[in-house]
């Protein structure tokens, strides 16, 4: 049975969905301002390994992710309600439309997620599309007294909450005395946080709307109530997001929803640790991140980074250095290599199961122990580092290469690697390498051999040029053919 770690209760439990056979699975998606960052992407792969586990199951996964492309302003998340809208800031640097940066931004991220094998959500839903059901939910609100208004707009009054904080389990007196950001002299608590904000006199904003209380945009939880509700009604299974989101974020979701509500909003509330780089957290406030594309313009291979992700627990930090990615990289290369030692690959073995349809082999005897210590470390709440140990453990094992291959695939509707796949294309690009790449590697491995590190990385360049990643292995350098 699959166990996963509740923030809101800080324990690993059973997984039962609340309505046999379906599961309702919300994920906090991005602010479309800027590119995703390999933090971000983190956080998007550790999602997905936990819904390709519950579709594992046979569960029908519902999939909802949201898209922010309005309310969410520079200082939000320190619990201010104050600064410019992050998408009309970044419109503005540009030149151009908060509808154009937005469009072009979400694009950029489904471009990434599809580079790393992230399966698409069911339902993908932008804040701008449900204006009218986040005003109807701050109206219940209103009618339930949690609100008040100030001169910039509509408030939820946490005072009015006895278990206000509880998922972060936040010290409010600690809070108030030792917070920093400034308190608004019409703000009744320094927690409390805006549903809905007026657009400022005398301007007109590019994303402004008409309501009850007057013309403005709505603030930034209150969207991921409304459409969460609106698809996975409520309560619903499991909520996800960056361990970031813990204090202010989902704490203002489950604070709003509930207050309207009377019930939970969801039942597992699940989050992924930081990516570090250089031991301090990676962000765009930090102006120390990187892009996925900066890492592939670099010959890096998208799933090398999934693979490095996996290497660690969800719940772990993880720090990041390009040695680190390259040693991942290599170690993808070998798997895909000793996957395609292991013989012929047929259609069927390379085909990933539809959504809901339970998988599970009868494992044959010789991968027996490899194929339980998999599913023991999934189930384990998605211990994929003991998982990919088991993977190996296999791989040097003694069993038939047929009942490998048949776990490797298995495996593989969990991990995203794509493993028989590319063993399979591994094996045909070997015969089908241009004589110019050839030339290219082989001068490679002399400047290898003469520790000439500068001149190897300048035909790695040259290689990846003609469409080909290098990936080094302890068995020697192998290609793979870039995916477009």
């Amino acid at each position: 049975m699959l166990k996963l770690f509740n923030t809101l209760t800080r324990k690993i439990s059973p997984f039962t969905p609340l309505r046999p056979g379906r599961v309702g699975l919300y994920t906090c998606g991005p602010t479309v301002y800027d590119y995703a960052h390999i933090g971000n992407l983190r956080t998007y792969i550790f999602e997905d390994v936990l819904r390709r586990a519950l579709e594992h199951d046979g569960l029908r996964v519902k999939h909802v992710m949201n898209i922010t492309d309005v309310g969410h302003l520079t200082d939000a998340d320190t619990r201010g309600d104050v600064g410019a809208d992050k998408i009309e800031k970044a419109a503005a640097a540009a030149g151009k439309g908060a509808k154009e940066i937005a469009a072009f931004y979400t694009k950029a991220f489904f471009t990434d997620t599809r580079a790393l094998n992230i399966l698409k959500p069911n339902v993908v839903c932008a804040a701008t599309s449900y204006i009218k059901e986040q005003i109807a939910l701050i109206k219940k609100l209103k009618a339930r007294g949690f609100t008040y208004k100030t001169g910039d707009g509509i408030y939820f009054d946490t005072g009015k909450l006895r278990d206000y904080g509880r998922l972060a389990r936040l010290d409010i007196g600690g809070l108030e005395a030792g917070a920093r950001v400034p308190m608004s002299a019409e703000k009744r608590n320094l927690t409390d946080f805006a549903l809905w904000k007026f657009s400022p006199p005398g301007s007109k904003r590019q994303m402004e709307w008409l309501s009850p209380w007057g013309v403005g945009f709505p603030g930034w939880h209150i969207e991921c109530s409304a459409m969460s509700v609106k698809f996975l009604g409520q309560p619903f299974d499991i909520h996800t997001g960056g361990i970031d989101l813990i204090p202010v974020h989902h704490t203002n979701e489950i604070a709003q929803s509930e207050a309207a509500t009377g019930k939970p909003l969801a039942k597992f509330w699940m989050h992924g640790a930081f990516l570090l780089i250089d031991a301090k957290r990676m962000g765009k406030s930090e102006r120390n991140f990187l892009t996925l594309s900066a890492l592939s313009n670099q010959g890096m291979n998208p799933l090398a980074y999934r693979y490095f992700v996996l290497g660690a627990h969800y719940r772990s930090e993880l720090n990041f250095s390009l040695p680190a990615l390259q040693a991942a990289q290599n170690g993808l290369a070998r798997l895909y290599r000793a996957a395609s030692g292991l013989g012929v690959f047929s259609p069927r073995n390379l085909e990933r199961n539809g959504r809901g349809v339970k998988t599970h082999l009868r494992p044959p005897a010789s991968v027996t122990p490899f194929v339980k210590k998999f599913w023991n470390a999934i189930n384990n709440d998605l211990n994929t580092p003991t998982a990919l140990a088991a993977l190996w453990e296999m791989l040097a094992s003694d069993g038939a290469p047929k009942e490998k291959l048949k776990a490797l695939r298995e495996f593989d509707e969990i991990l995203g690697l794509d493993i028989l796949k590319s063993a399979r294309r591994l094996a045909k690009e070997e015969k089908k390498i241009p004589a110019a790449v050839r030339r290219l590697m082989a001068n490679r491995e002399k400047a290898r051999a003469e520790k000439n590190w500068k001149r190897a990385d300048a035909l790695r360049q040259k290689i990846l040029r003609h469409g080909f990643f290098v990936m080094d292995t302890p068995e020697g350098s192998v290609l793979e053919k870039r995916r477009k």
